[in-house]
């Protein structure tokens, strides 16, 4: 069974998180999402893409108690299929708008910071707490980062790993639209018809030009700087802290 599902309405199509574990993140997961972001950008009758997902939380990361069980090659692949998402969704050549109905952390929110637009609840919390736990960000996040960040808040957001809600979010450049839980998913989908409205053409030409330096960075220069991940995912402060989320998150289910 998938774990990313899609539909398509009015030439919008719905890519929607739909796993187990809060929709964390694992090979499963980014296979399937890579699958039907390839199929968006072939078909002719989508002009636009609405990313968003099902349950109590968007997507809080990684699923860490699937990836306890990965070694160092399982887990280069798996944050090298992270990367190809990434840049499948950064560089798709329709618009792409975020639906963040409840909290989205760590991976989760990098997978929403590739939109063209972001719409959040006001009560989710969103953050990159990997600094926290002992994990860098990847070479590749911190690229977009410098992309959408904004009001000297870069270094607040990525080496602190401090979480946000609300005004904050807004004010940081985090996210571009705040409504109650209830209406994100509606807001979200006007968005996306402003924007898919719009000349596909030109719309894709000019997107590619704002975003093709960083893309090209990422794509480029990110495998030269994974062993740098690894290396902390690996190092023993790191994965006892991974174990005893871990431990945490299974004694809450």
């Amino acid at each position: 069974m998938s774990t990313v599902s899609s539909s398509v309405e009015n030439s919008l199509a719905t890519v929607r998180l739909g796993r187990v574990h809060g929709n964390a993140i694992n090979l499963e997961l980014l296979r399937d999402l890579e699958a039907e972001l390839e199929t968006a950008k072939q078909r002719k009758d989508i002009r636009g893409v609405l990313l968003a997902a099902s349950g109590k939380l968007f997507c809080p990361g990684l699923d860490l108690r699937d990836l306890l069980d990965y070694d160092r090659p399982a887990m280069a692949e798996l944050m090298t299929r992270f990367r190809r998402c990434l840049l499948a969704l950064f560089t798709l050549p329709k618009p792409v708008v975020v639906a963040i109905h409840a909290h989205a952390l760590a991976g989760g929110f990098v997978l929403a910071l590739t939109a063209d637009w972001r719409v959040m609840a006001r009560a989710a919390r969103i953050g990159l707490n990997e600094v926290r736990v002992g994990v860098p960000l990847p070479y590749g996040v911190t690229q977009i980062l410098r992309d959408v960040v904004r009001g000297g808040k870069l270094e607040t957001v990525a080496l602190l790993g401090s979480n946000y809600t609300g005004a904050e979010a807004l004010q940081a450049g985090l996210v571009d639209e705040l409504h109650p839980a209830p209406e994100v998913a509606a807001a979200a989908l006007e968005r996306l018809g402003l924007f898919a409205d719009k000349d596909p053409a030109s719309f894709a030409v000019t997107k590619a030009h704002l975003r093709r330096d960083t893309a090209e960075r990422i794509a480029t220069r990110d495998a030269h700087y994974l062993d740098e991940f690894l290396d902390c995912w690996f190092q023993s402060e790191t994965r006892s802290r991974i174990e005893q989320i871990a431990q945490e998150l299974e004694a809450r289910t």
